[in-house]
């Protein structure tokens, strides 16, 4: 199958702080493996936000970054045009706050897209260190069968609401909130402690890591879903030191 990828890296140039552009590298090189044309296109804040991209990234920054983002991107709004046609979005930390209905930054509350029904307002601590979930399997992440391992840094509590599921359950670490938010899980059980965020074609997180070299299934499932396909009708890639890293992380 000849396939063709368009990549598009939203904003590097202010939401690039913590290594979040490697998730795009990530997806290119693992489409590439698999004989694929694949590009990335860095955005950045003076370009005009396309909306016909394959699959974008988002990553992390502080809050004048956050809040630079949040302003240019409700603008130009082609990312919510994307999102609204379906095109899958993976946004980590300071993004999954952007594309929240708002989060708290530089002492006020700032809008954000609304591209997933959460908000976001400070921590009573820092949550920095190793974070892993199991994958709660909601929406189209119902194909994520191995565990999510990533590094949180941030001072964010995010409340999701009725219309955003997490990502994953919690089995170190903070998450989106030290709160005892609950939710139901896919089994019909009710669980605590929610990392990340998904919500029609959007998946967030506060993972680093970047997260996508840790999380090669995550990775995989976006590719999936931007070429229509699912994660079966993949061709496997065979590299055992990506196996032998995740094994050591989550041991540690």
């Amino acid at each position: 199958m000849s396939i063709e990828l368009n990549i598009g890296l939203v904003l590097p140039d202010v939401l690039g702080t913590y290594g979040d552009d490697g998730n795009a590298l990530v997806l290119r090189q693992r489409a590439r493996l698999r004989g694929w044309k694949a590009e990335f296109h860095p955005i950045n804040l003076g370009d005009p936000i396309p909306e016909t991209m394959d699959l974008y990234t988002v990553g992390g920054g502080e809050d004048t970054a956050q809040i630079l983002a949040a302003d240019r991107l409700l603008q130009y709004p082609g990312l919510t045009r994307a999102a609204q046609a379906g095109r899958p979005i993976f946004a980590v930390c300071a993004g999954l706050q952007v594309l929240g209905e708002s989060f708290r930054a530089s002492g006020r509350v700032v809008d954000g897209l609304g591209l997933i029904d959460a908000t976001t307002s400070p921590l009573a601590e820092r949550a920095i260190g190793e974070v892993a979930s199991i994958p709660t399997g909601v929406g189209f992440t119902a194909g994520l069968t191995e565990p999510l391992t990533g590094f949180e840094n941030h001072l964010g509590a995010t409340i999701l609401g009725s219309s955003a599921q997490p990502l994953g359950t919690v089995t170190r670490g903070t998450g989106n909130s030290d709160e005892a938010a609950t939710f139901d899980l896919r089994d019909g059980k009710t669980q605590r402690h929610g990392e990340g965020a998904v919500q029609g074609s959007v998946i967030a997180t506060y993972m680093h890591g970047p997260c996508l070299a840790r999380n090669p299934q995550l990775a995989d499932l976006l590719l999936a879903k931007a070429t229509g396909q699912t994660l079966e009708d993949l061709e496997p890639l065979d590299l055992p030191a990506i196996e032998q890293l995740r094994a050591e992380r989550l041991r540690s």
